[in-house]
């Protein structure tokens, strides 16, 4: 692997320097638009390229979260290297903004490097696993808020409550692989909460109340166990056709509440791929699913942290992915290709005033 100078990564170009300009340097206009315990997530590449991306967050945000830079291929290039310099970059743009950051993810069944594959059995996926955690867990030791541990336990379309992802790691760890991982990141850093993290449990279509109810079993069967898990991440890629199961959902998030864990909006976006109309007619929708999932959260507490998967949709994963039928972008992030703020911003201003 060729190295790549920590330095470089942060000051490398002009949009890391403006990236990096320091949040008591912004003016009181800007610094008053801030919305406490909201955050966004952005990759380096794009804080290095657009100086507007480091400056809205900065602007609007109170937390970051990196998009790829934790996760096991960027982080493990192979067996041998642990490679933090991205991942670094972006705590360090967080620091010089007064911004906190939290860690995504630790383990994730669909982007595991090849390299892991190559392990001959289970003792040696269960020594690299545990290595890998406990590393990345130690070396970000009191300076994250928190972690999603797993992500994405649960299958679409689950058989039963008790239906689990059949993934790389149950193949060798069998059912423990998750008790496993939250084990060893608390004892790593006792102090930083730990997250579950999973999508599609927001509307009331049969498959997402499956989801649902999957989940709940889940978290239910890691705290019987007596599993050190803290929170729990509702990532909220939500689909604008799909109204949200406020009842459902209040009745979840209430439950879970009921046990001790907060709960976590951790990837919010809306696809608006088959929303017909203008383009403020699409983003009144948008704000419309927002209002409603954020106010269901709420009918059992204040929502503490809320985490938009991107903040500009210039820089949304969606219009890479989601194609619309007339060709027009995807618009499912509170703040335009332009950077102009929307009415999703709004909602999220709304329920964070009290945070």
């Amino acid at each position: 692997m060729m190295k790549l100078d920590r330095r470089e990564f942060i000051l490398g170009s002009a949009a890391t320097l403006a990236a990096g300009t320091s949040a008591s340097a912004l003016p009181v206009s800007k610094l008053v638009q801030r919305h406490p315990g909201y955050g966004a997530a952005a990759t380096l590449l794009d804080l290095q390229a657009d100086p507007r991306l480091g400056e809205a967050i900065s602007t609007y945000c109170t937390q970051v979260v990196p998009v790829q830079e934790l996760k096991w291929p960027m982080l493990r290039p192979d067996a041998h290297t642990f490679a933090f310099e991205h991942a670094d970059a972006i705590h360090d743009f967080a620091q010089k903004n007064d911004l906190t950051m939290r860690g995504h993810t630790l383990v994730w069944y669909y982007d595991i490097p090849d390299w892991t594959k190559q392990l001959k059995d289970s003792k040696a996926v269960e020594r690299a696993y545990v290595d890998h955690i406990n590393t990345v867990v130690s070396y970000y030791k009191d300076k994250l808020t928190s972690w999603d541990v797993v992500n994405e336990p649960i299958p679409d379309n689950p058989k039963s409550v008790k239906d689990r992802r059949d993934t790389f790691w149950t193949q060798h760890l069998g059912d423990r692989w998750i008790p496993l991982a939250y084990r060893t990141a608390a004892a790593a850093d006792p102090s930083v909460k730990l997250a579950i993290n999973e999508y599609d449990i927001e509307s009331a279509k049969d498959s997402f109340i499956a989801k649902r109810a999957a989940y709940r079993n889940l978290i239910m069967d890691l705290l019987d166990q007596g599993v050190p898990l803290h929170a729990v991440g509702l990532q909220s890629h939500l689909h604008a056709e799909l109204e949200i199961d406020t009842h459902g959902l209040a009745d979840f998030v209430t439950e879970v509440r009921s046990w001790g864990l907060e709960v976590f909006v951790t990837e919010l976006d809306v696809n608006d791929e088959k929303l017909t109309g203008s383009p403020s007619e699409r983003d009144a929708i948008v704000a419309k699913r927002v209002d409603d999932l954020l106010t269901a959260i709420s009918t059992s507490g204040p929502v503490r942290s809320i985490l938009t998967w991107g903040i500009s949709d210039r820089y949304s994963w969606m219009n890479g992915l989601v194609k619309r039928p007339d060709k027009q972008p995807n618009r499912p992030l509170p703040l335009d290709g332009e950077f102009k703020p929307k009415p999703f911003m709004d909602v999220i201003g709304k329920f964070t005033k009290d945070v």
